[in-house]
């Protein structure tokens, strides 16, 4: 008897407890909206996916336009490694994400140059 009792009110509580997290979460969301939080965080998700343009990739690791590949290359290597000692994991993505946009630039200009 005092099992089944106990039974019931452990299912009856958590049958509660479920419906006041589904309600505080909704309400959550509603204030999120509300205050503008949801459209900020979606805005820094989008601006975090564009990809690097190539001036800010060229002025991150320090080259010019007519720098050759191998100097980019050497640039790359020696900030990355700079930064993987004792610099931030922020400026080490940076270095890494420039010189993956430069790379692109590189690839499409020697594909330009091979096919003319």
């Amino acid at each position: 008897m005092a099992s089944r009792l106990l039974a019931n009110l452990i299912v009856m509580g958590s049958g509660i407890m479920a419906r006041a997290l589904v309600q505080a979460y909704r309400q959550a969301l509603a204030n999120a909206s509300r205050n503008g939080v949801a459209h900020e965080a979606v805005q820094n998700i989008r601006r975090a996916s564009k990809t690097m343009a190539e001036p800010e990739a060229r002025q991150i690791l320090g080259v010019t336009e007519h720098s050759s590949w191998e100097d980019i290359l050497q640039k790359y290597d020696n900030l990355f490694e700079q930064n993987a000692k004792n610099g931030s994991f922020y400026l080490q993505s940076k270095v890494h994400r420039a010189k993956e946009c430069l790379e692109a630039v590189h690839r499409s200009n020697t594909q330009g140059t091979e096919n003319q």
